[in-house]
């Protein structure tokens, strides 16, 4: 099995949707929709979500379905200082977060440690990672500590190609859980462009037994191939 991660396209906050830019971006991702061979259309609720989405859906032809467990995280913000301000809490500054002694410590050490121990956060990630692994299992993939038995009541269990429209925050939350990696360790060394997909392949080395391994992140190959140049929305600094 398959899973795309997909960042919504640029975003226009305020309205609730994508930019113009967002607009050409998403038609370019749908440009390609149809050579990843999606099976299911997930979306978040949010309307930058959905209508990067309404693209894919007419290039493919297949039904969207929203998912509110994957809109974006939200509410713990974090006060970085000038010129920065308050940010989200997964875009707290990679310096702090790799000064964090041990960095390579398991997931769960850093709830413990500001701003991850903000209330509501620690409850929000499980609840994210539950919803997660209740979501998988409908697509016969049932969790066992990290990896995932395989239903095989059904023949088209491991043909899926699952795309699910979401966001930068979210994604990355997701990937953690996923993959099994500290979570500060993900928010601050990776990055996902707006519309770009990130793929998971469920590994199946063991019959009936599937690891979560990323084959491809944050890729925008769909811009670049109609001469686009991705915007860096959230990264705060020293891009051009």
């Amino acid at each position: 099995m398959l899973l795309y991660i997909i960042r919504h396209a640029d975003p226009d906050y305020d309205a609730g949707t994508i930019t113009e830019f967002g607009h050409t971006e998403a038609a370019a991702l749908a440009r390609i929709m149809p050579r990843l061979a999606p099976t299911h259309l997930y979306s978040s609720p949010l309307g930058r979500a959905k209508d990067t989405a309404a693209y894919t859906v007419q290039a493919t032809g297949l039904p969207l379905h929203i998912e509110d467990w994957t809109q974006e995280i939200s509410g713990f913000a974090v006060d970085q200082g000038d010129p920065y301000g308050a940010t989200a809490i997964w875009d707290y500054h990679g310096e702090d977060v790799r000064r964090i002694d041990p960095p390579g410590a398991q997931t769960r050490d850093w709830f413990a440690t500001p701003p991850y121990n903000t209330p509501g956060f620690p409850d929000l990630c499980d609840a994210l990672a539950n919803a997660s692994d209740a979501f998988l299992a409908r697509h016969g993939y049932t969790r066992d500590g990290g990896a995932y038995n395989i239903r095989e009541t059904e023949p088209d269990t491991r043909a899926q190609r699952i795309a699910v429209f979401c966001h930068g925050g979210f994604g990355l939350t997701w990937l953690a859980h996923l993959l099994e990696l500290p979570l500060p360790l993900v928010y601050s060394g990776f990055y996902l462009w707006p519309s770009s997909v990130t793929t998971i392949l469920f590994d199946e080395r063991t019959r009936g037994v599937a690891t979560p391994r990323c084959i491809g992140l944050g890729d925008v190959s769909h811009l670049h191939q109609v001469g686009l140049r991705p915007r860096p929305r959230g990264i705060k600094a020293n891009y051009e």
